[in-house]
């Protein structure tokens, strides 16, 4: 087997070569679940508070119309609520002890755990003829470990780990 890797920004291509087949995988870096925690771990640590979109992305060093776009998704699961006008900004929509960190994970997943199937590959290819209904299966069973080893755990249970 012959593995080839070439670095692009935050991408990474992987070429990969066995039996006669040839499989491509791209793997892009995910940061969304991070941020999602890292918003809900601010907003959940004082829930009274109204916070900012600017002062989150500070907090997070990235753009704020990326936390704007992860405050969205989270407001329509229910877990944040916001309101406009100069004292607007966002805060918590429920007990931090009744989200679960799988609510978040739910809320940002977008794409399987374990990386995408590859689209097209080669019919001749004995494994390429079957491998993505044998990784459907194996990416369902993973996402599921994963939603329930998250769900016992909740929002407040991971903010006193900063306490």
């Amino acid at each position: 087997m012959k593995v080839f890797f070439l670095f692009l920004k935050t991408i990474v291509i992987k070429f990969v070569t066995f039996k006669k087949c040839s499989i491509f995988a791209s793997e892009m870096n995910n940061t969304r679940f991070a941020t999602a925690i890292h918003i809900m771990t601010i907003l959940g640590s004082k829930p009274e508070e109204w916070q900012t979109s600017d002062w989150l992305a500070a907090s997070i060093n990235i753009n704020p119309v990326v936390v704007r776009k992860e405050l969205s998704v989270l407001r329509d699961f229910g877990l944040v609520e916001s309101r406009k006008g100069k004292d607007g900004g966002c805060r918590v929509a429920k007990n931090t002890n009744d989200i679960s960190i799988s609510d978040i994970y739910r809320a940002v997943k977008n794409s399987e755990i374990l990386g995408k199937k590859n689209l097209s590959p080669n019919p001749l290819c004995e494994i390429g003829r079957e491998i993505n209904q044998n990784l459907e299966f194996l990416f369902s069973e993973t996402d599921d470990l994963v939603v329930s080893f998250l769900k016992n755990k909740s929002l407040k249970s991971f903010i006193e780990q900063f306490d």
